[in-house]
């Protein structure tokens, strides 16, 4: 828990979300098997194993494999989601998810966690900048980056029900909950507008989302209303909702915690410049690789939270 403008704020990790989400829709859907590879402690996975161990698989540390077997049991009517790293699920297993998932369009759900650098100590050869660029540039796979616990719930009941192949992107780190009104409502392919403003519109997804909402609060203060949507599915983006923002304020920033490079910040540019062209300036990892430390200096030093946030869009508005 933590103090933000007087009011508590509960911190929980996506990847724990993900965890429990599994075991509590295990009951609700008797079809539904969890693959893992050797980190079912580091996934959580490990909560679906405790309440149906006869629908967990451990396929050890055989990534590639994973795919391969979570592909065959979809044919079979199984729903599986296949669990790892954002950098094995994604990176070392690519191949397997283009030709033996995506390419025949199957069932699976593949569900990485430990996205971007808030893995943290683990380093750069662990901090996977580059997995949202990677999965939708597969055609017919769905993108989903929750911002929260609250929405990695969400997602994973939806990916349950979409019929078709899924990527869901979790982390290491807690991170605050935000989505906790009653009037929340998840639907694949549709942002959501948190703050309406007039001078820039901020679009965030995952982490950044959170700290888009703390540098609009700090941005106001200086006179820039900012508007702030959340996108937690990069793909199908929901266009419509962004050109509407965009040619209201007529700026555009993108926040995302994976490389400016074919992620949030590339999935935006692409829209608006087809059909609304409009400044953008992105935010995110900037062509470089990660590096070893806590999550919270990296987010910082990279310029990823509040006050980074905040110091790029006033700059970018001038």
């Amino acid at each position: 828990m933590s103090e933000v403008n007087n009011k508590t704020v509960q911190k929980i990790a996506t990847r724990e979300a993900y965890g429990k989400a599994l075991a509590e829709f295990g009951a609700q859907y008797p079809n539904l098997v969890v693959l893992d590879a050797d980190l079912a402690n580091a996934t959580k996975t490990n909560t679906f194993q405790k309440a149906f161990p006869e629908r967990h698989i451990d396929c050890g540390i055989a990534e590639c494999d994973m795919m391969g077997i979570a592909a065959g049991l979809s044919t079979v009517g199984k729903i599986p989601f296949a669990s790892s790293f954002a950098m094995f699920a994604a990176g070392r297993a690519y191949e397997q998810v283009r030709n033996s998932i995506g390419y025949p369009h199957l069932n699976v759900k593949i569900g990485a966690t430990h996205a971007g650098i808030t893995v943290g100590e683990d380093g750069a050869s662990h901090q996977c900048l580059e997995d949202i660029a990677l999965m939708r540039v597969i055609p017919g796979m769905v993108v989903i980056n929750p911002s929260d616990a609250v929405e990695a719930r969400a997602a994973v009941q939806a990916a349950i029900e979409y019929v078709g192949p899924v990527y869901l992107r979790f982390g290491r780190a807690a991170v605050p909950v935000i989505n906790d009104g009653e009037d929340y409502k998840f639907e694949i392919g549709k942002g959501v507008l948190l703050r309406e403003g007039t001078d820039v519109t901020i679009v965030a997804t995952g982490i950044c989302v959170y700290a888009a909402l703390e540098a609009a609060e700090k941005l106001a203060e200086d006179g820039i209303n900012a508007e702030v949507i959340n996108i937690h599915t990069i793909k199908p983006l929901d266009e419509e909702l962004i050109i509407k923002s965009a040619k209201k304020t007529g700026k555009v920033v993108t926040a995302e915690e994976h490389s400016i490079i074919g992620g949030l910040g590339g999935a935006v540019s692409e829209a608006l410049s087809g059909k609304a062209p409009t400044p953008v300036c992105r935010i995110g990892m900037n062509d470089i690789f990660g590096e070893s430390g806590s999550a919270g200096a990296l987010v910082a030093k990279y310029g990823l939270d509040a006050d980074g946030i905040y110091s790029k869009v006033k700059e970018f508005v001038k």
